[in-house]
């Protein structure tokens, strides 16, 4: 087990690093302190053979590209103070109507303009033991950043083990009744960017998705999978579901609300044996396939990115949850941290 820093460049007077984890299964991930972002995660295929899976870039100056920028597709960030949509910026709590940034067609989308992953995060300590290597940053997000109340501490915890899990740990706490729902926007592709996602095989545990408006907000509605291309408790191929999507996926499948760890999905493709479990404490999962991933975009190795060159799996709390009067513990109030655990399992088949 090991873990590295090195320089990742320079953003006007911050110094930028990036911190390489490895195991001893040749699994390695590097995560960066602007935004808590993973930039990348290398895991051996059927063969041994090691690439990379997710989507992200060798350098500060790839997350500044004016392409990158335009796109905003969040390549593995830490995403707050509340990932996803909430309902035209506005929320009221307490008694008191807050409005936030609209950036996202007049919705308030991960955070805003100025989101958790666009941040400088603070690295509280980096170490090595005998089977995982952990890494800990921590972020103060100020009484009204973005339109949002109270002063909040955040903690993230990357752990990787030789069990090859990558674990990521969310604590945060707050002066003031607040809306936290943090995630990580990690972007995956099983065979190394050789393919689109179309050959992955997907399973995800759950009955139900959050039904959006025409803007993919959620009112209130839940639609059952049964008898529809949401339906992965079986476990199909992503080409089967595509074929029967205008735009693919950008959806939040219902999990069991009870917030203890399990196993909610598990993505395979077959031809380079590589798979991955998600397990999560989170009551639900925004499942989205890339279909607005930019074509311009890629690695520097030449990895190319675009439509439906990745999924993510963001494990969160409901988007636009300050508004829906049945979505679990999407406020944390003072004295009640807010906690949250998602691991990914990386494994051969």
């Amino acid at each position: 087990m090991k873990i590295e820093k090195t320089s990742f460049g320079n953003l006007e007077k911050d110094v930028v690093s990036l911190y390489e984890l490895s195991n001893n299964n040749g699994v390695v991930v590097k995560i960066t302190d602007f935004g808590a972002t993973i930039t990348s995660i290398l895991t051996p295929d059927a063969n041994g053979d090691s690439r990379e899976i997710t989507c992200g870039f060798e350098s500060i100056e790839g997350y500044f590209s004016e392409e990158y920028k335009s796109n905003a597709p969040y390549f593995g960030g830490t995403v707050g103070r509340h990932a996803s949509r909430i309902h035209e910026g506005k929320f009221k709590l307490e008694g008191k109507e807050y409005t936030l940034a609209g950036n996202d067609r007049g919705n308030h989308l991960h955070g805003g303009i100025q989101g958790f992953d666009r941040r400088m995060w603070k690295v509280d300590e980096f170490r090595e033991e005998e089977n995982e290597v952990v890494l800990v940053m921590t972020l103060h997000s100020p009484d009204m950043e973005e339109g949002y109340p109270g002063n909040v501490d955040v903690k993230t915890q990357f752990t990787l083990n030789d069990s090859n899990e990558l674990i990521i740990s969310y604590e945060a706490e707050t002066d003031k009744a607040t809306p936290i729902s943090l995630t990580n926007h990690s972007y995956f592709n099983l065979s190394g960017f050789k393919e689109t996602v179309h050959n992955h095989k997907v399973m995800i545990n759950s009955k139900a998705f959050l039904e959006g408006d025409d803007k993919g907000v959620p009112q209130g509605g839940k639609i059952e999978v049964g008898g529809r291309p949401e339906d992965f408790r079986e476990g199909k191929l992503f080409s089967e579901a595509l074929n029967e999507m205008e735009t693919g996926f950008d959806t939040y499948f219902l999990l069991e609300k009870d917030f203890q760890l399990k196993k909610i999905a598990s993505i395979e493709h077959s031809g380079s044996g590589r798979a991955m479990d998600v397990l999560t404490t989170e009551p639900g999962m925004l499942f989205y396939s890339g279909y607005f991933t930019s074509d311009l975009l890629k690695r520097e190795n030449g990895d190319q990115y675009g439509r439906y060159k990745a999924f993510c799996c963001e494990t969160h709390r409901y988007p636009n949850g300050p508004n829906l009067d049945d979505a679990p513990k999407t406020i944390t109030y003072p004295g009640e941290p807010y906690t949250s655990k998602t691991i990914f399992k990386f494994y051969t088949i």
